[in-house]
């Protein structure tokens, strides 16, 4: 299994409490790609991103057809960025949607929260300018 560092992480926190969203791409059974700001993310634990689904169209049909996403993490303060790969899956009911779900609610009541996306990390890169940048770090 591939595990976030803290240091990764730390790229991620900065993002959400900087920028709010996260670009997440999709490719339909086609490939034509799709790339939409998620706004409900949360690393579950060091393997697994959550992302509620309030507004998914493209993006859930993509899913559906081809589980394989990225996410793009940038910290405003360093200016570390990481591309995190992953296999999604789609939930709608258990423990982990209704989670999921009273996360969403409790934040802002008027989302619907029509499913969950579970991401499981396959492969960290590093998008950071300059030598760095395209290396996979896991």
């Amino acid at each position: 299994m591939v595990k976030l560092s803290e240091d990764m992480k730390e790229v991620y926190r900065k993002n959400m409490e900087k920028l709010f969203a996260v670009p997440m791409a999709t490719t339909s059974a086609e490939g034509v790609p799709n790339v939409a700001p998620m706004a409900s993310v949360w690393l579950e634990d060091d393997e697994t991103f959550w992302i509620g689904d309030n507004f998914m169209v493209k993006t859930l049909n993509n899913l559906k057809a081809n589980p394989k996403v990225a996410l793009y993490f940038w910290n405003p303060e360093n200016k570390r960025c990481l591309q995190v790969k992953g296999d999604a899956e789609i939930k709608t009911e258990g423990p982990d949607y209704e989670a999921a779900r009273k996360r969403i609610k409790d934040a802002k009541p008027q989302m619907p929260a029509k499913s969950l996306i579970v991401i499981k990390i396959t492969e960290v890169f590093e998008c950071t300018p300059g030598k760095v940048a395209g290396q996979k770090l896991l």
